[in-house]
């Protein structure tokens, strides 16, 4: 567990809380018994319970042998049974197995829950982080080069992250860019920017072009022309000295970048404030001066070093030639953040081969004393590492030409092959409905398919597989969404005259069902968010939209039954959760099929 959150709208919270009190009952000379609750999964399509309380096992282990009066575990969960005050919420309780306690809640208890979400607004679920201010650090590109996939699971993940603890109140959650805008290879491209433009101001984002071409144009000369490779490190001096021309030149090159990084930020609706490595450059000397007198930088083959404990290799604080690298800027930011911003919680959103240099610059603070040394307190810091996109033939996901894929050509893909779906099906809409349908829907699914997968695994990159209508895909819960609100308005019914009026009424067992789904939301995304995983948000919306459309929306008639006023009403708190979830996750519904 990375957080724990307060959240009173669970109802496995209000559960354990009624368990808690019948253990104190029970078990009294056993103090600091933490109910064990869980929701229960169907097996076989079946579901015997809602919750159970797990508790009996592990208590006889501890009481067996003493003067308790029990003669076993199921004897323990009867007694749990017995202990529980009245509640509300319990229809049933039975014992199953060894000692097992199997909820059943009320139906009557359910639909309040629905009915109360429909009243108070679903941000009235939303839980409590117990901080003030928190960094989420993602995305992260380098200046003149393309952003590739790996920036793309950065990007999408760290987006969600974000929107996750800006639903649980953090006052500020603060989105940082920490753009690779400063290092030696600027000494070539800016060498390389002025044979090109001997005039500066001739240099725009059309003179430059491909700025991938003009990087690797760049390097070939770097590498094969001595005099090119001289005057590219003797620029790197100039630049770092502050001389105007290059600072200037060192401009232009990061305007052009920003404006290709841009129209993949616009495409996948996220905001992020821009910070670069450039920025924290004036700590630098500060930062390793400190380090320095707290005796954590040592002398090593002519570099200047900070080994951490159990770890072999050192972090290189400064390199031998007297230069700085990224640890270096990392370690300056740290501070920054810690010092400046007072920061309490600051998150790494990378690849997971990333972890060992987070966790030693997060070591070596602890040995300074910037960072607590138990690192579950705050302020804190916590690398969320994920894997690999892959391609069809299992490696590292590339064009056919061995290039990395561009991610404004990957996203307009997703958008052109939605587009010519829509053109068979949608016969009747206007242009601009196309198009814009055609990006809710292709830019959703290639989230969707990343957010799904546990972000620490590796997925395939597949856009027949992602543009499916059918299975775990954006595109059928985006259709699912667009179903529920299509029911609602063949009604004719104003939905929030019914919300005044209406009461929900659970008599059939999928209306239950459905009912049950909804109000499990709050403790879902405690599940997603207290160990920033995504992809259970996912899982619980998928269950949402399967649960609806094929147990609920098969069964139950809505418009047009004696129980229409009912049944619109949990349409409604239905497409309100998916509505939840997919701003949660970055993405737009779809409201017209």
């Amino acid at each position: 567990m990375l957080i724990e959150i307060d959240n009173p709208s669970s109802v496995k919270r209000q559960l354990a809380k009624l368990f808690e009190e019948s253990l104190r009952k029970t078990v009294p000379d056993e103090p600091d018994v933490v109910p064990l609750v869980d929701a229960c999964v169907a097996k076989s399509g079946v579901r015997f319970a809602d919750y159970q309380c797990n508790n009996a096992m592990s208590l006889w282990a501890k009481v067996k042998g003493k003067q308790t009066g029990f003669r076993g575990p199921p004897s323990i969960g009867k007694a749990i049974i017995d202990n529980l005050p009245a509640s509300e919420m319990i229809e049933s309780c039975s014992t199953a197995g060894p000692g097992f306690v199997n909820v059943v809640l009320s139906k009557k208890y359910i639909a309040q829950r629905v009915q109360k979400m429909l009243s108070d607004g679903i941000d009235a679920l939303s839980p409590r982080l117990p901080i003030k201010r928190v960094l989420i650090d993602f995305s992260s590109p380098n200046i003149a080069k393309e952003m590739h996939v790996g920036h793309l699971r950065s990007t999408i993940i760290g987006d969600t992250l974000c929107r996750m603890l800006e639903f649980c109140r953090v006052e500020c959650v603060i989105r940082r860019n920490h753009i690779g805008d400063w290092g030696t290879q600027f000494g070539m491209l800016i060498s390389y920017l002025f044979e090109n433009f001997p005039n500066a101001d001739d240099v725009n984002e059309a003179a430059i072009g491909d700025l991938q071409a003009f990087y690797k144009a760049s390097k070939v000369k770097f590498d094969s022309d001595p005099e090119f490779k001289l005057r590219a490190q003797q620029a790197v001096v100039k630049l770092q000295g502050g001389e105007l021309s290059y600072r200037k030149a060192w401009q232009q090159i990061c305007d052009v970048s920003r404006t290709e990084f841009d129209k993949v930020y616009q495409r996948l609706g996220v905001r992020l404030e821009e910070r670069g490595e450039s920025f924290y450059n004036p700590y630098i000397p500060m930062v390793l001066e400190k380090l320095d007198k707290l005796g954590l930088i040592e002398e090593n083959d002519g570099a200047r070093v900070i080994f951490v404990e159990g770890v072999n290799i050192p972090l290189i604080a400064v390199k031998s030639d007297g230069g700085y690298n990224y640890c270096t800027t990392d370690l300056a930011a740290l501070w920054y953040r810690l010092n400046e911003e007072k920061l309490e919680w600051i998150v790494y959103v990378t690849d997971v081969g990333q972890f060992q240099h987070f966790d030693m610059l997060w070591r070596a603070y602890r040995r300074a004393g910037w960072l607590p040394k138990d690192e579950n307190e705050y302020p804190k810091c916590t690398h969320i590492g994920f894997g690999l996109v892959l391609g069809d033939d299992g490696k590292r996901f590339r064009s056919r030409s061995s290039e990395v894929v561009r991610l404004v050509d990957l996203l307009d893909e997703a958008k052109r092959r939605c587009k010519v779906a829509l053109l068979e099906r949608a016969k009747d809409w206007s242009e601009e409905e196309i198009e814009k349908t055609a990006e809710t829907i292709g830019y959703g699914a290639v989230k969707y398919a990343d957010l799904k997968i546990n972000r620490l695994t590796n997925y395939t990159f597949n856009f027949d597989q992602m543009l499916n209508d059918k299975g775990n895909t954006a595109v059928y819960l985006q259709y699912a969404h667009a179903r529920i609100c299509s029911i609602i308005r063949k009604s004719g019914k104003d939905i929030e005259e019914v919300k005044r009026n209406g009461n929900i009424v659970l008599v059939h067992e999928d209306e239950r069902a459905l009912g049950l789904h909804l109000v499990q939301f709050p403790e879902a995304f405690e599940e997603a968010c207290v160990n920033l995983l995504p992809n259970v948000l996912c899982e619980y919306l998928y269950n949402l939209a399967e649960i609806f459309t094929k147990k609920f929306y098969t069964n139950c008639q809505v418009v047009g039954s004696a129980e229409e006023a009912s049944r619109l009403l949990l349409c409604e708190a239905t497409a309100i959760v998916m509505r939840k979830c997919f701003y949660l996750l970055g993405i737009e519904p779809v409201y017209k099929l």
